[in-house]
């Protein structure tokens, strides 16, 4: 799942002054406590509530003026800010949602390029040992293999076949070792000699 953006603390806080102003909490024509009363109550720096307060003069809320303080100007200029950032927080969820899937995207494709260099690598490496191309397997529900490992399961020995990768729920995993655990529908990507397909299928399919 994407993560979701965090907006700046400054914003936040000047969202919940608007709130508060369009709830009638602090009523139009107030004057809102010193910048440092407000930095105590929300637990930040005064330059902080300096740079909400600005954000809300500049978007009409509020009217920043010199020597006097900080007075609020308009409930309904409050609610348009309230809106406004709804907007913009849902705009970078979505943004931050196709980025973390882009991620995963280039993330499979450099799991599928190293799958693709090492099935390269085997076909140079065995080019005269008579081995077919690679091709995919998936673990029935009733095999035995179920839960056991690479290295339990002798499967190499049972099948004489090279297992290059794993599918699993959408994922390629390579190089997965002796001790990588099967379960139900992984599909294998195996290579072997021409009766290699048989033998695996032969093999899963075995309870005895």
């Amino acid at each position: 799942m994407g993560q979701r953006i965090e907006m700046p603390r400054y914003i936040k806080i000047a969202v919940d002054v608007a709130v508060r102003i369009h709830k009638g909490n602090l009523p139009q024509g107030v004057k809102l406590r010193g910048r440092s009363i407000l930095a105590s109550e929300y637990n930040v720096s005064p330059e902080t509530i300096r740079k909400s307060m600005k954000l809300l003069d500049d978007t009409g809320v509020v009217e920043v003026c010199k020597g006097s303080g900080v007075i609020v100007k308009s409930k309904e200029k409050a609610l348009d800010f309230i809106n406004g950032f709804k907007d913009k927080e849902t705009i970078g969820m979505i943004r931050s949602n196709i980025k973390s899937l882009l991620q995963q995207r280039r993330e499979v494709e450099r799991q599928l390029y190293e799958l693709n260099e090492k099935i390269i690598d085997y076909s140079y490496r065995f080019k005269n040992a008579d081995l077919i191309d690679p091709v995919e397997i998936e673990i029935p529900g009733s095999s035995h293999i179920i839960d056991m490992s690479i290295g339990q399961s002798k499967f190499w020995h049972n099948t004489g076949a090279t297992i290059l990768g794993v599918k699993r729920d959408d994922k390629v995993y390579i190089s997965t070792g002796p001790y990588w655990d099967f379960k139900e529908k992984d599909v294998l990507l195996v290579v072997g000699d021409e009766g290699v397909l048989d033998r695996v299928k032969n093999f899963l399919e075995n309870n005895d």
